[in-house]
């Protein structure tokens, strides 16, 4: 069991879950735990979305970091895969991203990556916990070995550059007009300006951060301001981000949204083309629809499905040599450029594909007809109601009755007490039924312990 790491770092509210005491204290414990790598002067990044809470982290982060001896570079403002990136492009030890992703700003988080720009392995996320709880009083530095800090200003233009090279040579955005959501996020100010420099007409929305707007009606959680804008200025696509910019929701010319099972589809089909796929398939979540594992079924490809959570996608990845993955939610990850989701570069290569074949996103986007799939969710106060029998019942029965042509998913939430329940099938009403069945029988379950 892990006290503090969920499925995507250390999240929670600020300064009531994630306080200066404990950020303080996972600087220290990452800290000691990689300088064990090494005789040399050794180093972290610390980079941070635009939520308010941001500076409080950020500096406890940085004193935790600096009093075991390790030197900060402070990135400021930038999207989570550039962090990623830059840990691996600037030889440091340690990756640090202060973010709660697409929770409102009331919410932060520490995602932490190691020296290769992935994120830590669960193992290695437990051996910092135990740090984190121990008396770490006589590892502190001396006065004489104590960590340095400085601001690095260059990093944002690094990104960019980075982020556009994974365009083919021949390909630019002449002639697009791109509306660009940004969350009012980490991607603000690098988003807008790579597509500028790659030749698109931009409109930016989502990009005045005042540190409470972060994912306020706006980002790839929230696209309705998006999708009027696209129609309002006739636009030939829109990007959402989310708040740290590591995952993508992408809107058509006729404002329908395409989501990450789509996008997916379209790289898959792009890259088969291509001969770019290192393995006969690609790896996505048990939420991706049936209708992507049909649609690459159709091409002679498969799809692997781990649990929720973008970081068992990469593992699987990893483990098994493929080179594309992701989630329904617009986590994509293409491992021949990054080491973790990047909604500008998802994006990108998506703009890539819709430029070569000179057609509008609604028909290039359009691979597949999705399955009706329901997803409903229950609040739990204690126990484990997925242990209740009458729950385990439910579940059979359902399985039983959308069978080989449906799918029943239930799983508890990795961050909180939430019961999610997921069903699809060619038959939206059974599948309705099945889903409704199964949270009636959780909700009693649960309201059995409560009681």
């Amino acid at each position: 069991m892990r006290k503090y790491f969920g499925t995507d770092g250390i999240r929670g509210r600020a300064n009531g879950i994630i306080t200066p005491d404990l950020a303080l204290r996972v600087g220290q414990a990452a800290g000691l735990m990689f300088q064990q790598r090494g005789d040399y002067r050794h180093r972290v990044v610390i980079g941070k979305d635009t939520r308010l809470s941001g500076y409080m982290i950020e500096s406890a982060l940085q004193a935790g970091f600096t009093s075991v001896g390790m030197d900060v570079l402070l990135l400021g403002p930038i999207p989570t895969p550039a962090v990623a990136m830059l840990t691996r492009s600037m030889r440091c030890d340690l990756g640090v991203m202060i973010s709660a992703s697409h929770n409102p700003y009331e919410d932060n988080g520490i995602k932490l990556f190691g020296p290769d720009g992935f994120k830590l392995s669960d193992d290695m996320e437990l051996q910092i916990e135990a740090l984190i709880d121990s008396d770490l009083t006589r590892r502190l530095s001396g006065s004489a070995t104590l960590g340095r800090a400085k601001r690095i200003e260059s990093v944002q233009a690094r990104y960019i550059e980075f982020a556009k090279r994974t365009l083919p040579r021949q390909i630019d955005l002449e002639g697009m007009r791109v509306v660009i959501d940004c969350a009012n996020g980490a991607g603000y100010k690098v988003a807008p300006e790579a597509l500028w420099e790659l030749g698109a007409e931009v409109m930016s929305i989502g990009v005045e951060p005042n540190g409470f707007n972060i994912n306020h009606d706006v980002g790839s959680t929230a696209p309705d301001a998006l999708i009027q804008k696209v129609r309002e200025l006739r636009a030939d696509v829109g990007i959402a981000l989310d708040g740290d910019a590591d995952r993508v929701l992408i809107v058509d010319e006729k404002g329908h949204k395409v989501d990450g099972d789509q996008l997916m589809a379209v790289v898959a089909r792009s890259w088969k083309d291509d001969g770019r796929l290192s393995q006969p398939g690609i790896v996505a979540t048990i939420m991706s629809n049936l209708g992507l594992e049909r649609f690459l079924s159709g091409m002679g490809l498969g799809l692997v499905r781990t649990a929720v959570g973008d970081r068992y996608v990469l593992e699987h990845m990893r483990a098994h040599g493929f080179n594309l993955g992701g989630e329904q939610s617009g986590h994509i990850i293409m491992s021949d450029y990054t080491t973790t989701g990047d909604g500008l570069i998802a994006a990108l290569q998506l703009l890539a594909v819709v430029k070569s074949l000179g057609k509008p996103v609604s028909e290039v986007c359009h691979c597949f007809e999705p399955l009706p799939q329901v997803l409903k969710n229950v609040r739990y106060k204690a126990g484990k109601p997925l242990q209740d029998a009458s729950v385990i019942k439910a579940i059979e029965a359902g399985r039983e009755t959308l069978g080989e042509a449906g799918r029943l998913v239930i799983r508890p939430s990795g961050t909180e007490p939430v019961i999610r329940v997921m069903g699809e099938g060619d038959n939206e009403d059974v599948v309705n039924r099945v889903v409704d069945d199964v949270v009636a029988a959780v909700t009693q379950a649960a309201s059995k312990v409560a009681a």
